[in-house]
Parts: structure tokens; C-alpha cells; sequence
């Protein structure tokens, strides 16, 4: 069953690197609670006890407005065939825009991905597993390409245009300061 450890394995760093799929939970000290999945090779692990992932354009901004207010975070995956386990991540992480300097040394980990945002920088600060011999099996497919596409269709100017309209506040009107931080 559950377990904790202070920092993460390289049994467990060899789980991360097999995922698909990954969600975010964060939330302001008011307001809403927001839990997004992620994918699209967009995790990296740094160290036992710090993750980085990269953010791209999405309807909303919840996870940049919270962190802001509040940078505790949780990151979960489960495994979706094979053993049964669910890892979750917590810890606290802060948003590095294009403008910060840690924004070339952590976006040159990545493949670039149109229409990334931010990357969370996280630090962990517990890690939990528990059995997950609920979570029922799935085959992985692929990767959609749907938000690629729109993004290189858009190009830099039109997501800057869909930030303004779109990204900047969060549901509960905390703001995300994409603008400022970006260009």
C-alpha cells in the first residue's frame, strides 16, 4: 500500500519517464481548486527532489495565477497498464516566463513545443506512493497534434493576442501576468 519518502528513487524517476500522461493540482488560499492533465513530453525530473515541467497555451491559466498567490503544487500519475501504482508529488514550484534568466537553461531541456508559456519549476518536498490497483488499463495511442498545429497557425503574434484575451486571469480573477513576463 502508501508509502513516503523524502526524495525520489531512480525506480520511481524510471515511472515518470514512462508516462503519457501527468495531472497538476494547485490552488490560491481562496477560490477554486485546479487539477489539469498534461502530456505532450513535457516533464523533465532534475534531481530527487525537483521536477520542471513546460506549460503551453491552453484555454486558461489557473496553475500561473496560483503559484503566484500560493506555489504549493501536486503532480500525480498513475499507471495506466502494467503494475498498478500511483505516484503524487508535493512540493512547491514558481513560473519561469521568457523574460527571467532560468528560462534558456531549463526551455533548452525540452524539444520546443509551439505556444509554450512558462515551465514550473518545482521542489519536492514529498513523495507518496499508493497501490493505484484501481485506475483501470489503458493503450496509449499517441500524442494528439491538435495544439501544436494551432499554435504554428497562430504564430507568436496570435498567441500573444489569444494571451491577452484569454490568459490573463484566472476563473477566480487572480492574475497571471503573462504579458509582462513574456514579452
Amino acid at each position: 500500500m502508501g508509502q513516503k519518502y523524502t526524495e525520489l528513487s531512480d525506480k520511481l524517476c524510471e515511472f515518470i519517464a514512462e508516462q503519457k500522461i501527468y495531472f497538476v493540482g494547485t490552488a490560491a488560499d481562496t477560490g477554486r481548486i485546479n487539477i489539469s492533465p498534461k502530456g505532450m513530453d513535457s516533464l523533465r525530473v532534475l534531481g530527487k527532489n525537483r521536477v520542471a515541467w513546460l506549460n503551453v497555451t491552453g484555454s486558461g491559466n489557473e496553475t500561473a495565477a496560483h503559484v503566484q498567490i500560493n506555489p504549493r503544487m501536486t503532480l500525480m500519475f498513475c499507471a495506466f497498464n502494467g503494475s498498478p501504482l500511483i505516484l503524487r508529488l508535493y512540493g512547491e514550484a514558481k513560473a519561469v516566463h521568457r523574460n527571467e534568466s532560468e528560462w534558456a537553461s531549463l526551455f533548452a531541456l525540452f524539444d520546443p513545443i509551439p505556444g509554450a508559456r512558462q515551465i514550473f519549476d518545482m521542489s519536492v518536498e514529498l513523495v507518496q506512493t499508493s497501490c493505484g490497483m484501481a485506475v483501470p488499463n489503458f493503450d496509449y495511442v499517441g500524442d494528439r497534434d491538435l495544439l501544436t498545429n494551432w499554435a504554428q497557425k497562430r504564430g507568436d503574434q496570435g498567441l500573444k493576442e489569444y494571451w491577452e484575451q484569454k490568459n490573463q486571469l484566472s476563473i477566480d480573477g487572480f492574475p497571471t501576468h503573462i504579458l509582462n513576463k513574456n514579452f
